[in-house]
């Protein structure tokens, strides 16, 4: 079978005769840049910088030949902005604390502090306030909170939604050359398309512009799902109006190129339990989940993938009944995230995109047998009878020993 017809069958439930790996294919379910440097190294490839493709995290591109070298059968498509509201283009080298030269965007712009943190500017703009900072010795970015002060009484949902509205022909042709690049490629293809995350706390500050307005607070906009509610209903009611649209003009572009699309990546989870109660994932963000992924199922063959991390199995059946296909990254070592378990009650409705081995641990502290032994027994897990996109619990982080990474690679094409 081919990648495609691999990524096409799990995304199915059916079995296929080796396991499908993902590593790039999302914004998570990526590696740092200095890992892609490091795996390059390793598998003897050309020597030349890596493209940061997402500066937020610093996530580095996989090209083709590291592609073939680790055995990966999807293909990414990303909006052509990123994070910090430049274009991928233009690249330009760039030195990291530690050495490593990577390339990144033309209008990846940053200036030092005094404390020797590295400040990022919304669109490249330095006259901007800062919109992103990696403290020092860091190797990604958190995000500025840049609320101004709240006055209740002029609180304007339109100032949360200023980021949101048609997609630009722009844009959209830009999206449309990736899908076609990469449904060239003979792997299965996902695409990210902006703008149908409700509430997803990375995009509520907007790093990508220069002087956001409205609820941009990530504490204050958790408390408004509680204390202003109808205020949060009106955004999401008018982002799910603007999505519905673009996702028209967006299909009618690429058609059925897509094998899935990463349509939210909004954490419900933390370490033990849920940022919110069952009921208000039903009321507050179910019916919009259900009007996105309603188009895709009557309009497409797209399959949808939802992102949250943490402990997730109460509000799983509001997934499954949300519509969604496809849960990321699959969290096995958060509380009631067994992966037995997983897989017992929820395997035929969701594929588990992620849930290969554990990021916090054993990826990055562990030794390669103790990485082998988990991959083996999560691949036994979730692979069977199909419904398994092999990848790690979320990004592989900077400083995960090459060897690790190697040994998680080899265990998954010998599961396979």
């Amino acid at each position: 079978m081919t990648s495609r017809a691999t990524v096409a069958a799990a995304l199915n439930h059916k079995s296929t005769p080796r396991i499908p790996v993902d590593f790039g294919g999302t914004a998570t379910s990526g590696m740092h840049v200095s890992c892609v440097a490091a795996l390059r190294a390793y598998y003897g490839l050309e020597k030349r910088p890596v493209m940061v493709h997402e500066p937020y995290q610093m996530l580095g591109w996989v090209d083709d030949d590291l592609k073939a070298a680790m055995g990966i059968d999807v293909e990414a498509v990303f909006p052509w902005k990123t994070l910090f509201g430049f274009t991928n283009e233009g690249w330009k080298t760039w030195r990291m604390y530690d050495g490593l030269e990577v390339f990144v965007p033309r209008d990846f712009r940053t200036t030092v502090d005094a404390s020797g943190d590295t400040l990022i500017y919304p669109q490249g703009d330095t006259s901007a306030p800062p919109s992103g900072r990696m403290p020092k010795d860091g190797f990604f970015f958190d995000t500025i909170i840049r609320q101004p002060p709240l006055d209740e009484s002029k609180l304007n949902p339109e100032d949360n939604l200023e980021e949101f509205g048609p997609i630009s022909d722009e844009d959209l042709a830009q999206f449309a050359k990736g899908v076609n690049v990469a449904a060239s490629k003979g792997r299965g293809v996902i695409a990210t398309i902006g703008g149908l995350a409700f509430g997803d706390i990375a995009l509520v500050p907007a790093p990508f512009l220069k002087h956001p307005k409205g609820i941009r607070d990530i504490a204050e906009w958790y408390i408004s799902t509680a204390a202003r509610r109808d205020y949060i209903h009106k955004v999401f009611a008018k982002q799910c109006e603007y999505g519905l649209a673009n996702l028209a003009r967006i299909h009618a572009a690429v058609g059925n190129s897509l094998d899935a699309v990463f349509v939210c990546g909004t954490d419900f989870g933390t370490q033990n339990s849920t940022f919110c109660s069952v009921q208000t994932f039903r009321e507050l963000y179910l019916p919009y989940y259900k009007q996105i992924t309603g188009w895709i199922h009557k309009h497409t063959t797209w399959k949808t993938f939802k992102h949250s991390c943490g402990a997730v199995g109460t509000i799983i059946p509001g997934l499954i009944d949300a519509g969604f296909d496809i849960l990321n990254p699959v969290q096995c070592s958060a509380a009631g995230m067994d992966a037995a378990t997983l897989k017992r009650k929820y395997g035929k409705d969701l594929v588990f995109w992620g849930g290969g081995v554990d990021t916090q641990r054993v990826l990055p502290f562990g030794t390669p047998d103790q990485v082998r032994k988990q991959v083996l027994e999560r691949c036994r897990i979730f692979s069977k009878h199909g419904g398994f996109i092999f990848n790690a619990v979320h990004n592989v982080q900077a400083r995960t020993p090459v060897k690790n990474i190697v040994a998680m690679i080899e265990a998954v094409h010998r599961a396979g």
